[in-house]
């Protein structure tokens, strides 16, 4: 796969989004978070250097992503699991995780608080 998209995407965003690809309208690869919050919560530096590791890398086992990242496998054990469970990162068939990008943009926008 091509660039994937991270964004902060409001419901009604992503519900706009939902409801062009039901109507055939092709979608840019994007992975959304519903807030700046849970974005960092879940792309902390320790997981987003896994990202980064396994951009273009295809598919790995835990144990050569931890090699890749120089952490141990335990640590990077909860790393990868928070990642597949916000879709993020991925399992193929053989239990291997790989993120299928081979590009990430990071968009996002913090606005002043009234």
């Amino acid at each position: 796969m091509g660039a994937v998209t991270i964004t902060v995407t409001s419901n009604q965003s992503f519900r706009d989004r939902v409801k062009s690809a039901l109507a055939g309208k092709r979608q840019d690869e994007q992975i959304s978070f519903e807030s700046f919050d849970l974005l960092w919560k879940v792309l902390a530096p320790n997981r987003m250097a896994l990202v980064k590791s396994l951009t273009g890398a295809g598919p790995v086992s835990l144990r050569e992503a931890a090699r890749r990242v120089g952490r141990d496998v335990r640590a990077v054990h909860s790393d990868v699991h928070m990642l597949l469970d916000a879709g993020v990162l991925r399992k193929d068939e053989l239990g291997r995780i790989e993120f299928p990008y081979t590009a990430v943009h990071v968009d996002f926008m913090l606005k002043t608080v009234a």
